[in-house]
């Protein structure tokens, strides 16, 4: 059984992110459990998930969830708009509520860190070109 949407395709930070994610080389976009999750062969991204409170599920609707370095996440953990998720959390995600004050260049520099976690030497290798040509 297919899971139902769970993300509005008119939210403007999702277009947002998306067009910032699908920038990267291969990176593609697939729903996953009703969400938008973003890949190369593995997901470097996911879009709206939740986290586990007191017992009770919290979802984070218009929210990022990365994986990141180990020194990335230390100094993550310390933003108010940082969260662990449910299941993959103690895997080394976070999560990050996206808003109107989020800062776009952080979130890209820690999109770059997870796809760099994630993706294939060859496409980190093509990345790297773009930024040095």
């Amino acid at each position: 059984m297919a899971h139902p949407p769970r993300f509005s395709e008119d939210d403007p930070y999702l277009q947002r992110f998306r067009d910032l994610a699908l920038a990267l080389p291969g990176a593609g976009e697939k729903i996953a459990h009703g969400r938008p999750v973003f890949f190369t062969r593995k997901v470097f991204a996911y879009y709206g998930m939740s986290t586990k409170t007191d017992g009770e599920w919290v979802q984070h609707p218009q929210s990022v969830c990365l994986l990141l370095s180990e020194d990335e996440r230390l100094a993550a953990r310390g933003l108010p708009t940082c969260w662990v998720p449910g299941y993959i959390g103690p895997f080394g995600w976070l999560g990050f509520d996206i808003d109107e004050e989020t800062d776009w260049d952080e979130l890209a520099e820690w999109v770059d860190d997870s796809y760099r976690m994630t993706a294939p030497k060859k496409l980190v290798d093509e990345l790297d070109g773009r930024a040095g040509g």
